[in-house]
């Protein structure tokens, strides 16, 4: 059996149609113009900002204050001229850190030695607001990596909350916690 050039061309431009068509429904959500929202590939996994027992000036309790950063990514990563600021404007600056392939570092209020899993910003008070305060980490461009925000140390179910996992993005009135209206007032220790 022959095939006519016309139908040759006929069957080919079908089968290019087609091609076209499963090519368009395979194309992923960012290039099908959707856009595509990226973890952090460094990011605050978790918060105690108000430290256990009663908040004094002790090295004891300014470390029982602390961030959590995790690399999420399957290399490490410079985090030299990185920043970790609050709404008040205190910044603690990583100089000569590098953050392994799905590690995680405690940074700490106080001071100590600095170790792979626990940096500490040698502070002698208190850094994170009890009540609302938002940790903000930026690049060595000062471009924004990741924020972490709560207000009024409660879950959006009411419960009490002084240790803040990220997982949680909505306070207990049901306002988002990035865009939504802070308090700023109560107290920093």
């Amino acid at each position: 059996m022959s095939v006519s050039p016309v139908s040759a061309r006929r069957l080919a431009a079908a089968s290019l149609a087609a091609a076209a068509v499963i090519g368009a429904v395979a194309l992923p959500a960012s290039a099908a113009g959707h856009p595509h929202h990226e973890r952090p590939k460094v990011e605050i996994s978790a918060v105690q900002y108000d430290a256990p027992g009663r908040d004094t000036r002790s090295n004891h309790s300014l470390n029982k204050e602390w961030v959590e950063l995790t690399n999420t990514t399957r290399r490490a990563i410079n985090l030299d001229g990185w920043t970790l600021s609050d709404e008040e404007g205190d910044t603690y600056t990583f100089h000569h850190y590098r953050l392994a392939a799905r590690a995680t570092v405690r940074v700490h209020t106080g001071e100590g030695r600095d170790t792979r899993a626990d940096l500490y910003q040698d502070r002698r008070r208190h850094v994170w607001d009890n009540h609302a305060d938002t940790a903000t980490l930026r690049n060595d461009h000062d471009r924004l990596v990741h924020e972490y925000s709560w207000r009024d140390g409660r879950r959006h179910d009411g419960g009490d909350r002084h240790h803040y996992d990220g997982k949680d993005r909505y306070d207990h009135d049901g306002k988002d916690r990035h865009h939504g209206d802070r308090h700023h007032g109560g107290n920093r220790h």
